[in-house]
């Protein structure tokens, strides 16, 4: 076999490696990779976070007001059980109930926006745990096929290097070794030689370099130096 085409099919070999390298690297930097679940795992935090203070508050509202009405009662056992008669006293007693009672008021409004603040935060809460149990069902999808991708990647870069381990063994030692140093030094090492012209520099070839790659063995071009194939 022409030598110089069993080195330009070494490289189409090598090409493949070399892609198939740069997608499991790829690959294996997404892997793992959860930015946008982290992201909605902190909303989903912030959402809680923000229910709970909220609930809170309610609560807090909630044991004022029943602390202000037993309060109130009291009082008001007070005005109407008929050991206080003086006057004086009754009217404070009044306006002591009065004023509670207006803050009670008060208060029961600040309840019930409070209840109304703690209704949109639940919808907030859940639509942010919604959100980010179906991003992470989404990401364990996507990592499970990232593995899989990996796997069958790893299977096929194996059987290519075993492919150019055994394809290299059956050609000239001398040839290998050439094309090795120029690989290690210019990529493609082989070019490509189209009408009179390196496909790599775009040089046209001397007569005498296209004579001597005519018979298929290695010969450099003079100007970029990769091994020439006559196709």
């Amino acid at each position: 076999m022409n030598i110089t085409k069993q080195l330009y099919q070494l490289q189409e070999i090598d090409l493949e490696i070399e892609s198939g390298e740069q997608v499991l690297k790829q690959k294996m930097g997404q892997l793992g990779k959860r930015q946008s679940l982290d992201q909605a795992q902190d909303r989903l935090a912030a959402a809680k976070e923000h229910l709970e203070a909220l609930q809170h508050q309610q609560h807090n509202a909630e044991w004022g007001m029943d602390d202000l009405e037993s309060k109130i009662k009291e009082v008001e056992e007070q005005l109407y059980g008929g050991k206080i008669t003086n006057p004086k006293e009754l009217s404070s007693l009044q306006h002591e109930i009065n004023t509670m009672k207006a803050g009670s008021d008060q208060m029961e409004t600040k309840a019930l926006e409070i209840i109304d603040q703690v209704e949109a935060a639940e919808k907030g809460f859940l639509a942010a745990k919604s959100e980010f149990r179906h991003l992470e069902d989404e990401w364990r999808s996507q990592q499970q096929q990232l593995s899989d991708e990996i796997a069958r990647l790893k299977s096929r870069l194996a059987d290519l290097r075993q492919k150019r381990q055994q394809f290299s063994a059956e050609i000239e030692p001398q040839a290998v070794s050439l094309y090795e140093k120029v690989r290690q030094q210019k990529k493609p090492p082989v070019a490509k030689v189209e009408q009179g012209i390196c496909r790599v520099c775009r040089i046209t070839l001397p007569a005498s370099e296209l004579q001597r790659a005519r018979g298929g063995y290695p010969i450099q071009c003079g100007s970029c130096g990769r091994i020439l194939f006559l196709s």
